[in-house]
């Protein structure tokens, strides 16, 4: 097979690298084509344009496989913590005894934050989405805790202190928004553990931690760790690029995950299904509209932008949707009607044809209500799930030879050149 690919224009012949990847994956390097050819990539959305070149995560949306640093996801999601997966995604192994004990001291030594940043959560409006305000409170860190980046252990405290603060910093968003007594972390509890005790633990009503639903929320953060070159993946890597510190690069990552079409998705899916609840909308009325082309309205929580075959990640918080449901013997109308819905849409040859699955979007959704999140708090999850993939993304573009600060091009279509025209001559 050919190094190289040749492209053909204007009767010139011009030849670029081509670039395989581990996975047999291939890729024409056009970095010298417009100093070549005077051309240009027109790729709207970036569907079809490398960004990079990544040790961190591969996935195949045709044949449904997601590995981190070549570990299966199902692998992990079986039998790995969700230290381990941070671990390995940020460290590219993971990590023996040791490792994991310093880590998991790391984690407990860093979880608390400064007293003063109460006084931040307590002046935003009431009412404030929790994602803004996290994405706030995450660039506001560097002003109390500078970047550590002299020396590897130095890297690593600045890196653990994020993911230890980060998951604090949600709970307290939480509690100040409802008006609640902060609850503190604790150093008899593990990571997730000790997230569901700020959240939901009260002087009123302790909380009873169960080991089923703490499996499930970190089952639930390591299917979300890291997803390969998505939008707040990119924009973590774009913002970084412009070598800004960690925190601002991380809160940009938070930004882009808010919207409804990325982070967003499944409380899309609950608010969804809250308004067929509400409004009574019967099921297969749903699917018809979802079948129309003509019409607007998008199934929430069906079908994926890369994967084309089912979703390995959905298959997995599946099984973990019908466990929580049986075991917490749960009375909720949207989660019937999720289930039903779930039930019609598999078995409908329109769906199946055009790889509609339920997605992972549609089963987190019902996961985390069945936990007793608050939608709003949705995005706020995913965001703790997805920082140690930000974190490994933004530590390998640092550390690229080839890096550059990110420049996309453009094709502009606007109004040719025209003159100045003073004001007292305009019609």
């Amino acid at each position: 097979m050919s190094d190289t690919v040749k492209v053909f224009f204007e009767g010139n012949t011009y030849e670029f690298p081509l670039i395989v990847g581990t996975e047999g994956e291939k890729a024409i390097d056009i970095q010298k084509m417009r100093q070549k050819t005077g051309l240009i990539t027109y790729d709207p959305g970036f569907g079809n344009t490398g960004s990079c070149k990544s040790t961190i995560t591969f996935m195949d949306g045709e044949k449904g496989i997601l590995r981190y640093r070549g570990i299966p996801i199902e692998q992990l999601a079986e039998k790995a913590s969700f230290k381990e997966t941070a671990y390995l995604l940020i460290n590219g192994m993971l990590p023996n005894q040791a490792e994991i004990n310093r880590f998991s001291v790391l984690l407990n030594d860093h979880s608390l934050v400064h007293e003063d940043m109460q006084h931040f959560y307590q002046n935003f409006p009431r009412g404030s989405h929790p994602m803004g305000i996290l994405s706030t409170m995450v660039n506001a860190l560097r002003s109390f805790y500078p970047e550590l980046k002299e020396v590897d252990e130095e890297i690593n405290i600045t890196v653990t202190r994020l993911l230890a603060k980060v998951r604090t910093m949600a709970a307290m968003s939480y509690k100040i928004s409802r008006g609640h007594k902060v609850v503190y972390p604790r150093a008899d509890l593990a990571y997730t553990a000790n997230f569901l005790n700020m959240m939901f633990d009260s002087p009123v009503k302790p909380y009873i931690i169960d080991d089923d639903v703490v499996r499930a929320l970190e089952v639930f953060w390591i299917l979300h760790a890291d997803h390969e070159q998505n939008c707040s993946t990119s924009a973590v890597r774009v913002v970084g690029s412009g070598r800004v510190n960690l925190y601002a690069a991380i809160s940009a990552g938070i930004s882009a995950l808010w919207g409804p079409l990325h982070g967003g998705a499944n409380q899309a899916v609950i608010e969804m299904l809250s308004q067929v609840h509400e409004k009574g909308i019967p099921l297969h009325r749903l699917i018809e509209r979802a079948k129309d082309k003509k019409d607007p309205f998008r199934l929430m929580g069906f079908g994926h932008r890369v994967y084309k075959t089912y979703d390995p990640r959905a298959k997995i918080i599946k099984e973990w949707c019908h466990t929580l449901i049986n075991k917490l013997n749960i009375s909720d109308p949207l989660l019937d009607i999720a289930m039903e819905l779930e039930e019609i849409a598999v078995r409908d040859d329109y769906f199946i044809e055009n790889h509609l699955y339920p997605n992972v979007d549609f089963y987190s959704g019902i996961v985390l209500k069945a936990i007793g999140f608050p939608t709003s708090m949705f995005t706020v999850l995913f965001a703790i799930g997805r920082l140690p993939g930000w974190i490994a993304q933004w530590k390998e573009s640092t550390d690229d030879p080839d890096w550059r600060i990110s420049r996309p091009r453009q094709i502009y279509v606007g109004k040719p050149r025209s003159d100045y025209i003073p004001l007292e001559e305009r019609d």
